[in-house]
């Protein structure tokens, strides 16, 4: 397969990539949730686009543009408006790792949101996909949070309180730009932590409110609790394994979008 380049150094490339057409656009938080999906495609070039990393790819015949906006909901929102302006894609997917907050939803099952809540206003997605919880697939409503959900107590109030089968950081704030900009879209997540247990205590201290990893932090959490280091493999092990399943599930959704667009 070809080696990805990096033109981030590069500003005529750049620039040439960043008016370039995609047919579908892909926002992540996180470069290591959209890893094993894009493994699976012919990479074209990375470059950074003012505060984000933006990768081309291809998938058989359908472009695609991938942006990590970082977590929480102002760098979706940026990050979403970055990537419509710079390759107007037909279609947008908010991919990531997501919490389950019923007991049916499991970690690395796959949900897609039906309808997204930011707790205050809520909007409708017309899926086109049935459940199929035998198999790890469900369709239902997320929740956009603020901060990192840690104890299965507050996950439970959530669910009760609004109906959400997962919660996660940035859906909905992708889902109102392409609103806005009327694109077409999906959210796509893997659960990476369920009702099973709760997170560890030092998950609010290493990522904080923001979900940004804080290096400091980690060794912090060490010198406190050496064990925790157990707590933090497990963790990453989890999210390694979620990336995974979502990388597997992405490609036929990529298949169906693409033979839509066709049509």
């Amino acid at each position: 397969m070809t080696t990805e380049h990096d033109e981030s150094a590069d500003h005529d490339a750049a620039q040439g990539l960043s008016a370039a057409h995609a047919d579908i656009g892909l926002v992540a938080a996180l470069h290591m949730e959209l890893a094993p999906f894009l493994e699976r495609c012919l990479p074209l070039r990375r470059y950074t686009g003012g505060e984000f990393v933006f990768r081309g790819a291809m998938y058989d015949d359908t472009r695609i543009a991938a942006v990590e906006s970082g977590p929480g909901t102002k760098r979706a929102t940026r990050a979403t408006q970055s990537l419509l302006d710079a390759h107007e894609p037909q279609w947008v997917l908010s991919v990531g790792f997501s919490g389950g907050l019923t007991p049916e939803v499991r970690r690395g099952h796959i949900v897609v949101a039906n309808s997204i809540s930011d707790g205050q206003d809520s909007l409708e997605i017309d899926v086109g996909m049935s459940a199929d919880p035998a198999k790890g697939l469900h369709v239902g409503r997320f929740l956009q949070v603020n901060e990192v959900v840690r104890t299965i107590a507050e996950k439970q109030a959530l669910a009760a309180r609004t109906g959400a089968i997962a919660v996660d950081m940035e859906s909905f704030a992708v889902a109102k730009v392409c609103v806005e900009r009327k694109v077409r879209f999906l959210a796509i997540r893997c659960i990476s932590d369920d009702l099973s247990e709760d997170l560890p205590p030092e998950i609010l201290t290493i990522f904080g409110k923001s979900g940004f990893l804080r290096a400091g932090a980690v060794l912090g959490s060490l010198w406190k609790r050496w064990s925790s280091y157990k707590d933090l493999l497990r963790l990453r092990d989890q999210a390694q394994d979620a990336a995974r399943r979502l990388g597997a599930f992405l490609p036929p959704i990529i298949e169906r979008l693409a033979d839509d667009l066709r049509d």
